[in-house]
């Protein structure tokens, strides 16, 4: 047994799963390359026959991504696997995954399956996925809940069959660490040939047990851990990446295990999720949470100016936070800007750094300090930008005791300047009302918040605006020092969105759709 543990990023499939975490082909693809920057072993990037949108998104990433394995779930049943396999076919490293429900439970009420019939099937799928590559995963859902036995005969099964990934999912979040490890050991013990695959778990936190079962498992042998980004995925998530990786890594005294991710980017790539989906992390969300490495009471401050180790046993710069905060200026220049952008691995192309360089600039004329993570902030901004048909040119609200909200809002397009004024519940209202109005929309704001980058007074504040039309909902998002400015701009980010949706819906590309 080695003292590698794989990760399988699971986000762009059952992360998405959960509501309102829903990805464009489009979105799934930035944050797919994101992944493979982590050094993520497997990305699971959906789900090929549950939609053509999904099947789409694989085949994006497969063709695109080619540093980390592939992978696409199917059911054990020929429609799936042969959907997986056609939207696998561009990929470097493609792997199939194929589940069935082991547990008596969904045999008898969900599958309506007889344990011999259920054997059949998984074999079957296994056989035929083999057909395509040698990398095929084989998972039992509810396998916690599964008569241990039954396992054993449907692993030798697979196995036999070309399975080379045998996963044992914690479908419901039932387990716990002492019961999961003794499946995991008692499994690699009685199963035969179980040296010739690797074993990996699947924990869900219903219990809030997800990432203590996982690392439980690694104790007792597990070499593969399927894991989110945020800890995202059905009902109460799945086990967070960012806390499975510097669990190992911290304490690899204690599971003499380590992973192959790059640790300082788990930061940004989890920024970049709330980015993509429109939710943020709690704040006290360990490892990625803005409090992580946030020390108020005064006993803990006086340790770690003295020792930090007194109170932080992970160093920030180690997840891809700075080691203070780097302050930049209305005086620095772009050279310094870029090497900042650098230093936190961020690469630009040279329209990109210009427009978010100016928006610095801009930015540094409002506060008297701009901090890294403000930076950052306009820099999650330019690369999720959705295509520039109505840009915000200038805008003027009215509101107060006794004043009924109103906004004018002008905007730039290719016909050139237009303004529109309406009034609203609020002035945020208005201003949306106003944006309706000039692009004809029939738009609704479902979702939107604000947070605070940094502190103080002028600190730039993050806008995420959930927009409905139809049956399309996009999330846009804008950063200002202006709360009103970055709702208008936030707003009109989905609105772009939902524009690209349509147009791309009329054209057939299901890019934006």
């Amino acid at each position: 047994m080695d003292d590698v543990v794989r990760i399988f990023d699971t986000t762009l499939r059952d992360g998405e799963q959960s509501p309102g975490f829903s990805m464009t082909p489009a979105e799934k693809l930035e944050l797919a390359r994101q992944l493979e920057a982590l050094r993520v072993d497997v990305i699971e990037a959906g789900f090929p026959v549950a939609s053509p949108g999904d099947q789409d998104a694989v085949r994006t990433v497969a063709r695109e991504v080619r540093g980390s394995t592939i992978a696409a779930l199917a059911r054990a049943n020929p429609r799936d696997v042969e959907a997986a396999v056609e939207a696998l076919r561009q990929a470097a490293r493609p792997r199939v995954h194929v589940f069935i429900a082991t547990s008596p439970i969904h045999m008898a009420h969900k599958l309506r399956l007889k344990p011999d019939e259920v054997v059949e099937a998984a074999t079957a799928a296994v056989r035929l996925a083999r057909r395509f590559t040698d990398d095929v995963e084989f998972s039992a859902e509810d396998a916690s809940r599964s008569e241990v036995e039954f396992l054993c005969r449907v692993f030798d099964a697979v196995i036999r069959s070309g399975a080379t990934v045998i996963n044992v999912p914690d479908t419901v979040g039932y387990t716990t660490p002492h019961e999961y490890a003794a499946l995991i050991k008692s499994l690699r013990e009685r199963v035969k040939d179980s040296d010739r695959v690797i074993w990996s778990v699947h924990c869900h936190d219903d219990l809030g047990l997800a990432v203590a079962n996982s690392l439980a498992a690694v104790a007792a042998g597990a070499r593969q851990v399927e894991c989110t980004i945020n800890g995202i995925g059905e009902r109460a998530g799945n086990a967070a990446l960012e806390e499975i990786v510097m669990a190992l890594r911290t304490r690899r005294d204690a599971y003499g295990a380590h992973t192959g991710i790059d640790t300082t980017r788990l930061h940004r790539t989890s920024r970049l999720l709330t980015a993509v989906t429109g939710v943020a992390v709690q704040p006290n969300k360990a490892v990625v949470g803005e409090n992580a490495f946030a020390h108020e009471a005064g006993i803990h401050q006086h340790g770690v100016l003295v020792n930090r180790t007194t109170y932080e046993i992970m160093r920030p710069e180690d997840v891809g936070l700075p080691k203070n905060r780097l302050v930049m200026g209305k005086h620095s220049g772009r050279h310094a800007f870029r090497r900042v952008l650098e230093d936190q691995g961020v690469r630009l192309d040279e329209p990109a750094l210009d427009r978010t360089f100016a928006r610095f600039k801009a930015l540094a004329d409002r506060k008297k300090q701009v901090a890294i993570e403000d930076i950052l902030a306009l820099v999650d901004e330019e690369v999720r930008a959705a295509p520039a048909r109505y840009t915000l040119r200038s805008f003027h609200v009215i509101t107060g005791t006794g004043v009924p909200p109103a906004a004018t809002v002008t905007l730039d397009s290719e016909g050139g300047p237009a303004t529109a004024s309406a009034s609203g519940d609020g002035p945020v209202d208005a201003l949306c009302a106003a944006v309706n109005t000039m692009t004809g929309l029939q738009a609704q704001l479902v979702g939107y918040g604000i947070r605070a980058v940094t502190g103080g007074t002028d600190a730039l504040g993050e806008v995420t605006a959930r927009v409905r039309e139809g049956e399309t909902v996009v999330v846009g998002r804008a950063s200002s020092t202006d709360v009103l400015e970055g709702s208008v701009r936030a707003y009109l980010d989905a609105v772009n969105r939902l524009v690209a949706a349509r147009d791309a819906t009329r054209a057939g590309d299901p890019a934006w759709a």
